[in-house]
Parts: structure tokens; sequence; C-alpha cells
């Protein structure tokens, strides 16, 4: 069974963000949600945003206030089509910016409508508005044009109740996640940053450090870029991670492809404890801690893969995902329009390195946890696999509803 194709237009409201000026925007404040924030898995990173002071909001910007359940496209770039629903704190609210639409369901079940167009086959399809431009770009009206299929409402009901399912699992992962991403902070903030390490009673401040500490640059723990593939050394098939495939703390997808046809950047091998961190744009945090790649992941030249030398990888990834780390990468960042940073920018970084010892002890505390993040976050990644095939096959009568 198919059902009748309408106008998104006919069934929710496009509406696109306001031009909040950048040097308005900080640390305090209301959380603008931009196109940077909308990840690959379908959710929006209330994390990393820039903020409106209360000050500067008016009257006309309500309109464009965002909150829990809202959905989100982007609009331009190589993100176009790519759709996000908000995930946040009763009462808690954001602004929504230019470059971004927010999609109102209002003649249409609102879950059954976020499952039709968050899907691979209507992101391409939102992508394709932008006419193959290097630099697509999508209007609200293009959008609001386009057709998606109508179920009667007790079908989209059903449907939606079905694939709610798996979100539900998803949202689980996820609080699970952020539990085990606190604590093991909260320890490394404890132990390294505020030294309520175990012992500390004992141990003597000297030029404003623990007795036995060190002040060395990065460069001396770590290597970066320890290891990449030549032209001809790919494997016959890989899974390609680039920048726009990891969100803050996790990759949350992989292109297949024939070594035929990948880019020229799927160059950098990362190992299991390896960190990898965007080059470009370090304000948005693209960072994940590497376990258990698969043995054809290939991961972009726009990353800088940090090894860990003489520290535990648990460690260091907690130390570069600090915000004294990332504000030392934008600081050293480097272009107006497209402001990178370079592999010595990560080795000029100063750590405050602890006896080997307290590294020991921190590696045993948090191991585990961190290995298990990693588990939650590949069973998340299938999850949403299976719901995103399940859809057509609901839609299209292979599976009775």
């Amino acid at each position: 069974m198919s059902w009748g194709l309408v106008p998104i237009g006919s069934v929710a409201t496009v509406l696109p963000g306001f031009a909040f000026k950048s040097e308005h925007l900080g640390n305090v404040g209301t959380p603008v949600i931009k196109i940077g924030n909308i990840t690959d898995d379908g959710t929006v990173d209330i994390r990393a945003t820039e903020k409106l002071p209360e000050t500067l909001l008016e009257p006309k910007h309500q309109k464009f206030r965002l909150q829990n359940g809202d959905i989100v496209l982007a609009m331009t770039g190589a993100t176009a089509g790519k759709a996000g629903r908000i995930i946040a704190a009763m009462g808690e609210t954001f602004m929504l910016n230019q470059r971004v639409a927010r999609l109102i369901p209002e003649r249409v079940q609102a879950d059954y409508f976020w499952y039709v167009i968050s899907t691979e086959q209507y992101r391409e399809r939102f992508y394709n508005l932008g006419g193959g431009a290097a630099q697509p770009n999508m209007s609200g009206p293009q959008i609001a044009s386009v057709k998606i299929p109508i179920a009667p409402p007790m079908v989209q009901a059903k449907i939606a109740s079905i694939l709610s399912v798996y979100d539900d699992l998803i949202e689980n992962n996820r609080k699970r996640i952020a539990l085990l991403e606190e604590a093991t902070r909260m320890l490394y903030r404890e132990w390294f940053v505020c030294f309520r390490f175990p012992g500390h009673e004992h141990v003597r401040i000297i030029d404003g450090l623990p007795d036995g500490w060190e002040r060395k640059p990065l460069g001396a723990i770590v290597e970066t870029n320890r290891e990449s593939y030549g032209a001809r050394e790919l494997p016959e098939y890989i899974n390609y991670i680039d920048i726009s495939s990891v969100a803050q703390g996790k990759v949350v997808s992989r292109t297949p492809m024939a070594t035929a046809d990948a880019p020229g950047r799927a160059r950098r091998k990362a190992r299991d404890g390896d960190v990898i961190w965007s080059n470009v744009r370090p304000n948005l945090r693209a960072y994940s801690l590497i376990l258990e790649p698969a043995e054809n992941d290939v991961f972009s030249t726009g990353f800088t893969v940090l090894s860990a030398r003489a520290v535990p990888y648990t460690w260091l990834y907690q130390f570069v995902t600090t915000e004294n780390f990332v504000g030392h990468l934008v600081n050293h960042a480097t272009g107006a329009g497209y402001p990178a940073v370079r592999p010595d920018d990560f080795e000029r970084a100063v750590a405050v390195v602890p006896p080997e010892r307290l590294l020991k002890l921190f590696h045993e505390a948090t191991e585990t946890s961190m290995r298990m993040i990693s588990k939650l976050n590949t069973h998340s990644e299938k999850l949403i696999q299976a719901r995103d095939l399940l859809l057509p096959r609901l839609m299209n009568g292979e599976i009775a509803v």
C-alpha cells in the first residue's frame, strides 16, 4: 500500500531562522542553534552552542524561539538537507539562526512527519534543491514544495509508535552515555584541575603544582598523525570518516565506498585509543576517541590524529576536550572564513602532567566507562540504521501496519 504525495507546505510551516550577528554571540545567554549543531544521527548538539545575551533579545525574535521536540533543517553548505530534532530539558529554549529552518507540523502527526523528513532519502532530496552547486543553498519555499507521503491519521500514529521504540532505546543510550561522560569528566576535574587526587593531603605545592607534576608541551607526550595510507595502499573498500561525520565526542556515521571512489583526503589511520580532532573550525568541537576501529576505517586528512605515547589514552582524551584546550585551538586558528589549526598547534599546547602512579589509577578507574560509551554509541548507530530501513517498508506495505 502507498499513499498520496503532498507538498510539505500543505501540512507544515517552514520558518527560516534569523540573521543574528556573530559579534553579538558569546558564552552567556540563550543558546543559538546553527547548522553545525545539527548532527548526522538526527539530534541537535545543544552543548556546543554560542549564546545571545538576554539584553539583545527583542520581541521580533520570539517567533524564532525553539524548545524540546522542535524540528530543524540545514539549508546551506555541505550539510544542507540534514534534519535534527531538539532533545532538551522541559522549559529550556534556544534561538533559530539563519540558514537553518524550523519545520512546524500542523496538519500531520508530528512524530510521523519527523520520521519521513529525517530519512536519508529526503536528506538527499533536500540537498538537491541547491541545484548541485558546490555550496547548495535552499529557500523556505523550495523546502515547502517537496512532496511527502501522507498516510491516514491512524496509520501515521501506528507508524510513529513502531519507530518510536527505536528512538526510546537510542534516548536511553544517550542518557547512559551522558552519565558516564559526566562521571569521568568530574573525576578528571577533581584530580587534575582541583588537585584533590588520592593522597593530595601529603603532597607539597611548588610553583603552583603538586610536587612531582610537570608542565610539558603536548608534543612531548603524544604523536600526531602517526600513520597514513599512501595513494596505492588503501584497502579495496573503506569506511570513510570525514569532518561532517564527527560530532562532539563521537563518530556518527561512516560512508562505505570503493577505494576508486574515495576522495584524495581519505588517508589517515587511527588505532585503538587514538583521538581524532578536526583541524577546521575547532570551536565546533568535532573530535572523538577511537576505540576498536574496523580495519578498513579511513579518516580524512582534515583531522589531526593524536596517539598517546607517555600517558594513557583515557587521560589524553579528557585533557584535549577541556574548555582550556579548545580555547587554545580557537586562539591559534588562522583564516577568517575557514579558521583552521595545524598539527603543530596541537603539539605546542602545554599540559600539566601528573606522576605515572596517578595516571595509572585514573586509567584503571575510567577505562571501563569509556569503552562502554563507545559500545553504546555503536549500538545507537545500528538502531538508527535499522529504524531508517524499516520506515520505507512500513510505507510501501511490505510490513503491515
